[in-house]
């Protein structure tokens, strides 16, 4: 159900360019979005898209990704067991600073008389480039040009190219480069999804450096005693006579350049930055840090930096770029808009997690400060299948910060009376941060989340060093903790007609529809579940059966015994899954059916998103949905259920889902593609992956959705091109939109480059990498030989169906 309409920001201002995203006039109007839209981050440090200035702004921000600050979470009633300390991402020292006055005026974009205005989020070379003619009410033109890089290459480093010409007078010219910390928190909205507010002052100032034009200053957060140093250091070109002063004391720091400006002089200054921080180093060792890095970048240039930013994106591109041709049904939906947008919401995943090592990726990026900076389920099952087929080694990371939570997720078990490890819901240090365990702690699904995305590492990489090291000892713990909190009920062995033993029953949960919470037997987290028992038991045996001295090493850490194995099976052999026979659905919890069906018809569309509008106990006595659920378990376990399943149960919830959540969309669009129901997969599409650039959500302003960007990749790939690895092999059931005529793009299976294109009419596949590799296509077994393309052609759902049920008979 959409019940928002699709607003296209008018063209004259973002022009339809494949390769940036482009604003061709200041627009006032959209501050807060843009500053959002036009981040520029790394995965360790983020920028939000403030112009160089400083003003105007509507949210400044520089993050460090897994850099907080820690509070005691304040309960009216407190309960055994509840999470006690918050985390929240803090905006560190503003580097980006650059003013600019002209015969002593200050340039500022609201006011100035711009004859030219343009700035690009420009997707090849991973700059914010922009460029504005500025004339002066003396009449002097003032062309200024400004280019922002986070180093893709160099993690702990950015950088900042601005030039300044006069054009047709003579004129003395300021340019001020600052860095200064501005005490800010989050809002006093009563949003939850927004950044806690402090009521002091976050930040405290430690050391303050300066030595000629560079600057560095260390601040230590007041809680959780984390710091951070910020270094800058500049270089000036200009054939102006010019002199420069530099100050630095407490919160800011500057260098201020004063040139006697000449006609067609270009006067171009080089701003490098750099950023460490530590939860157990001194400022003085984060000082000498910046020290280093800095005196490498000064010595490497600007120049090298944008060519080797240019080289990383050549070489992402090149593994993660999906060309589409297409003939769009919408006057605002050019083939070159199509490829804005998709390459849009790719490049912002590179900026999530590039160099996100020792840390996990936030549901926002690094663009803002909502949901804490917390780290959620999301990163597992929305962005993790795009990493773990373009840039493998990424995944491989983001599964080993998951390892290194887990003696706190053992603690966290614990205090929720279970066994093995509990993952939290929300974090940024491995403690659990959720205030509302009924939408929070109650969501144990994500363990089962973590193991999934494990799983599907594994198969795609074939990395069993891994699974054998690492995975284990994780599937062991999950497992152990699924177990616990399960039991065996004879009376929904009734409930089963089939079943010859107790069902194994999991109460008081929450799956991923946070409109329905702490209920029996959610689906999705029974599927999920029996998922993750069914995985550990197989390992488990695999070790024991393969290799005994990697068993015996997990048995002496954990203690882990094959027996256990055997209670694993079971239960997930005898997992209960709640179905309606008459209605042919299953249920998404029991009792679900029970329920009132929300009043949609009667719900204006300002009273959505629900939760702030509507007590949390008048949305859980209702059949209404938050985001995908049952839906979203068709997706990712396919295979438990027949098509005909898949339909009925789509028919079904579709209409109760308020598209509440941006995670909806994207899952939304892959069933109703597979089902056949292809106009709502277009029209599901178009909203996922314009989900930021059209502000589908109406909360751009607050941050990118990284996770929907993520599910704009699976409903390319998943969807369109009808990639299948749930169960298996690897298969693709190809359904095109009427509104694409042709998609091509790449994965990396198995160490080797398969690449994959899609017409109407046939599929081609290419071993560009590799040796061999077996496939299907549409039922039908492929053996790739490296360098050998293979054309299929691709036949209706209805005539695939057929064939099948012909081949069964």
């Amino acid at each position: 159900m959409l019940h928002r309409k699709l607003i296209h920001p008018p063209k004259h201002i973002y022009p339809h360019d494949s390769w940036r995203w482009v604003e061709t006039e200041f627009h006032p109007q959209r501050l807060a979005q843009m500053e959002t839209l036009f981040s520029t981050a790394n995965g360790y440090v983020g920028m939000r898209g403030v112009c160089e200035e400083g003003n105007p702004v509507a949210q400044n921000g520089t993050f460090i990704n897994g850099f907080y600050e820690s509070y005691e979470i304040e309960y009216a009633e407190a309960a055994y067991g509840y999470a006690k300390t918050g985390q929240t991402i803090v905006s560190v020292t503003d580097s980006k600073v650059i003013k600019l006055y002209v015969d002593d005026e200050l340039f500022y974009l609201p006011t100035a008389n711009l004859l030219k205005f343009e700035r690009a989020l420009n997707m090849q070379t991973g700059t914010l480039d922009r460029e504005i003619l500025w004339e002066t009410p003396s009449g002097k033109q003032v062309l200024i040009r400004s280019q922002r890089l986070v180093s893709l290459v160099q993690r702990h480093v950015a950088a900042i190219s601005y030039e300044v010409t006069l054009l047709n007078a003579e004129a003395p010219i300021v340019i001020s480069s600052e860095v200064r910390y501005e005490s800010e928190g989050g809002s006093d909205s009563n949003d939850p999804r927004l950044a806690k507010k402090f009521k002091e002052r976050v930040l405290l100032p430690q050391q303050q450096n300066k030595r000629d034009r560079r600057l560095i200053l260390s601040h230590q957060t007041r809680n959780s005693h984390m710091t951070v140093a910020c270094g800058v250091d500049h270089q000036f070109e200009t054939d102006c006579a010019y002199e420069y002063s530099s100050d630095c004391s407490g919160d800011e720091g500057k260098v201020v350049f004063s040139i006697d400006g000449k006609p067609k002089a270009t006067i171009r200054l080089l701003k490098f930055i750099t950023y460490h921080h530590s939860g157990r180093c001194s400022s003085q060792e984060l000082h000498d840090r910046a020290e280093r890095t800095l005196d490498r970048t000064m010595k490497q240039g600007f120049n090298a930096l944008l060519n080797s930013q240019c080289d990383y994106l050549d070489d992402f591109w090149y593994r993660s770029d999906i060309e589409i041709d297409g003939e769009p049904d919408h006057p605002d939906e050019t083939p070159e808009r199509l490829q804005q947008v998709l390459r849009f919401n790719l490049f912002h995943i590179l900026q999530a997690s590039a160099r996100s090592e020792g840390a996990g990726i936030p549901s926002k990026g690094l663009t803002s400060q909502a949901y804490d900076g917390h780290y959620f389920w999301d990163a597992e099952i929305y962005v993790m299948p795009f990493l773990t087929y373009t840039a493998p080694s990424i995944a491989k990371n983001l599964l080993m910060f998951r390892y290194q939570m887990l003696d706190q997720a053992r603690q966290r078990a614990k205090e929720v009376s279970q066994a093995g490890a509990l993952f939290p819901w929300r974090t940024i240090n491995g403690e659990e941060a959720s205030a509302y365990y009924a939408a929070g702690t109650a969501q144990y699904h994500i363990d089962a989340d973590i193991m999934y995305a494990l799983k599907k590492y594994v198969k795609v990489t074939q990395d069993d060093e891994f699974l054998c090291q690492v995975g284990a000892e994780m599937l062991v713990e999950t497992a152990r903790m699924w177990f616990s909190l399960g039991f065996f009920s004879p009376r929904a062995r009734t409930r089963v007609p089939e079943a010859s033993n107790n069902q194994f029953c999991i109460h008081a949960v929450t799956g991923p529809d946070e409109y329905n919470t702490v209920v029996d037997n959610n689906t999705y987290t029974n599927l999920m579940a029996r998922e993750n028992l069914w995985y550990a038991a197989k390992v488990v045996r695999q070790l024991h059966n393969e290799y005994p001295d990697r068993f015996a090493a997990l048995a002496a850490k954990i203690q882990v015994e094959l027996s256990e194995a055997d209670d694993w099976q079971r239960a997930a052999d005898s997992m209960y899954l709640a179905f309606d026979e008459k209605l042919g659905i299953h249920l998404q919890h029991d009792g679900f059916l029970e329920q009132e069906v929300w009043d949609f018809e009667n719900t204006p569309a300002e009273k959505y998103p629900l939760l702030l509008h509507f007590h949390p106990l008048v949305i859980y006595r209702h059949q209404v949905i938050k985001q995908a659920d049952i839906v979203l378990a068709m997706f990712l376990l396919g295979h438990e259920f027949s098509r005909e399943q898949k339909r009925q149960n789509f028919e079904y919830y579709n209409p109760l889902t308020t598209g509440d959540s941006s995670l909806s969309v994207c899952i939304q669009s892959i069933v109703a593609a597979e089902i056949g129901k292809m106009d709502q997969a277009i029209d599901y599409a178009r909203y996922a992956t314009l989900m930021d650039l059209s502000d589908v959500a109406g909360n751009v302003e607050n941050g990118c959705h990284i996770a929907s960007m993520g599910g704009t990749w699976m409903v390319l790939v998943y969807g369109f091109a009808g990639l299948r690895d749930s169960d298996g092999g690897f298969s693709f059931h190809p359904r095109l939109p009427k509104t694409l005529k042709r998609m091509k793009f790449a994965l990396i299976l198995q160490g080797q480059r398969l690449e994959v294109e899609i017409t109407h009419d046939k599929a081609t596949y290419l071993l560009r990498e590799g040796t061999k590799l077996t496939i299907d296509h549409q039922g039908e077994s492929i053996v790739l030989n490296a360098g050998e393309p293979i054309s299929m052609e691709v036949r209706s759902i209805d005539t695939v169906e057929t064939c099948i049920k012909d081949q069964s008979r």
